[in-house]
């Protein structure tokens, strides 16, 4: 039976280009049209066919690769799996952890038949496993908003939209002078997509209410005060903090606590990890395990053939505010 991908092939054209022709999401020129339709008449492709076929070849199984880079926080890559854990087991499929850290390992899982489809996190701006998982003979779901997210499958938090939130914010409390403290270093090196975007928003609002506004990024641990302290050296003026780094969260706020001039801290950062420490006045919640589940709840549907492509943002709120 012939699938999307022989399709692509008999028509030069990408898998992505062939969902375009059938759904109809995307202007595609009338030539690549009229080829794509043409190799469909030629293959007697019919899609209804080829998602029973897929459908009977069902493995339960949804493939999971969450790398441990440097600078990653464990702690909420393990809510972000929790969520999606706990949606495969409500529909009563099992998760397959790829211990792989790029599209190689994705593409062996998948040419395997070991899994009915892949959930990627991790996911860089310019993320190098976008080209592999559009040509994949199962369906990925994003966890990310890497360059091309029309063309894929993307769930995430809306981080453009909580740096802008945050700066919103600070700017209305009066403040002036703000700084971000976000990821570690090696994270806003490989321009993961949360830290670029989240860096976008703060600047973009800050810039937007008259603020001045540096960003720096921040060690884990107690190696944060030393970002703090020459933060306030080079810029005393600073009122504000918008924090994003759950890890040095405690060490940021208890080295301020006292502090001749008092900074006022925004964390972004799932409620019940920020919310406990001291001298953080408002903290925008990541509902990590919620993102987790809408991942798989995104693959899920994907796989039954009832998703388009394009990107799904949870929307961001200040704890203990309505949505």
């Amino acid at each position: 039976m012939p699938t999307i991908a022989d399709v692509a092939q008999a028509a030069g054209v990408s898998i992505s280009t062939v969902s375009y022709v059938m759904s109809g999401k995307r202007t595609i020129s009338q030539e690549t049209r009229d080829r794509v339709e043409q190799a469909m008449v030629d293959l007697a492709y019919s899609p209804q066919a080829s998602a029973r076929s897929l459908a009977s070849r069902s493995t339960s199984v949804l493939g999971l690769q969450a790398p441990i880079r440097a600078g990653v926080d464990v702690h909420v890559v393990m809510q972000i799996v929790a969520g999606a854990l706990k949606e495969a087991r409500a529909h009563h499929h099992d998760i397959l952890l790829l211990t792989s850290d790029d599209a190689a390992g994705v593409e062996r899982a998948a040419r395997a038949g070991m899994v009915d489809g892949v959930l990627i996190l991790d996911v860089e701006t310019s993320d190098p496993r976008v080209g592999t998982l559009a040509e994949l003979s199962i369906p990925s779901v994003l966890i990310g908003l890497p360059e091309g997210a029309d063309q894929l499958v993307c769930v995430d938090f809306d981080f453009e939209a909580a740096g802008r939130l945050a700066a919103t914010r600070l700017a209305e409390r009066g403040h002036r002078t703000v700084a971000l403290l976000g990821a570690p270093a090696q994270v806003q090196a490989r321009h993961t997509s949360y830290s670029d975007r989240l860096t976008r928003g703060f600047r973009a609002a800050s810039a937007e209410a008259g603020l001045t506004a540096t960003i720096h990024s921040c060690p884990a641990g107690p190696g944060a005060t030393e970002v703090v302290d020459a933060l306030l050296a080079d810029s005393p003026e600073t009122t504000a903090l918008f924090v994003h780094n759950e890890a040095a969260l405690p060490f940021i706020a208890a080295r301020l606590l006292g502090s001749a001039s008092p900074i006022e801290i925004v964390a972004l950062s799932p409620a019940e990890l920020a919310l406990p420490v001291p001298g953080v006045s408002d903290v925008i919640d990541l509902p990590a395990e919620e993102l987790g589940a809408a991942g798989a709840r995104a693959l899920l549907a994907a796989i039954r053939g009832e998703r388009q492509l394009g990107a799904e943002l949870l929307a961001p709120r200040f704890a203990g505010e309505a949505g």
